[in-house]
């Protein structure tokens, strides 16, 4: 008797260990799975504002920034009509050297929302990002989508 009621005891554990082994397999599978919709937003907010952290980066102190050479252009000129195209030229150089494809670079306080550079369909963007630097009175901001 004594046998078979030691066997049943060992029976009992195995199941309850699988069960215990189971459920924590369970929890781990559920932690592991990232969740797409928080990790598409954050990397969708963030987008703009690394691109202009690049714009208006530097190296040292005797290096200039891109938004310091196109302000530097625009404030020589006094904000000429060929000031703002040479602008233009050196941003679309600078944007597709970075490989953006939908954007939109504008300057909202000098030069009245003066769109300087800009590529795909502003209308048919769903979801933008916005970033806004401001260089020596002028105001910039670019779009994402």
């Amino acid at each position: 008797m004594k046998d078979e009621t030691g066997n049943l005891y060992i029976a009992d554990a195995l199941i309850a260990l699988s069960i215990l082994f189971i459920a924590l397999l369970m929890l781990n599978s559920l932690v592991s799975i990232p969740n797409p919709t928080y990790s598409d937003i954050s990397h969708d907010s963030k987008d703009a504002q690394d691109i202009m952290e690049i714009l208006g980066g530097r190296v040292d102190f005797y290096d200039h920034s891109f938004l310091s050479e196109i302000t530097s252009v625009l404030k020589d000129n006094r904000n000429s009509k060929k000031s703002i195209r040479e602008v233009s030229e050196i941003c679309d150089e600078k944007f597709s050297e970075l490989k953006l494809t939908n954007y939109r670079f504008v300057e909202s306080n000098k030069l009245d929302s003066k769109v300087l550079s800009s590529s795909g369909d502003f209308s048919k963007a769903e979801t933008i990002s916005v970033a806004t630097r401001n260089f020596d009175g002028y105001s910039y901001t670019l779009y994402l989508w």
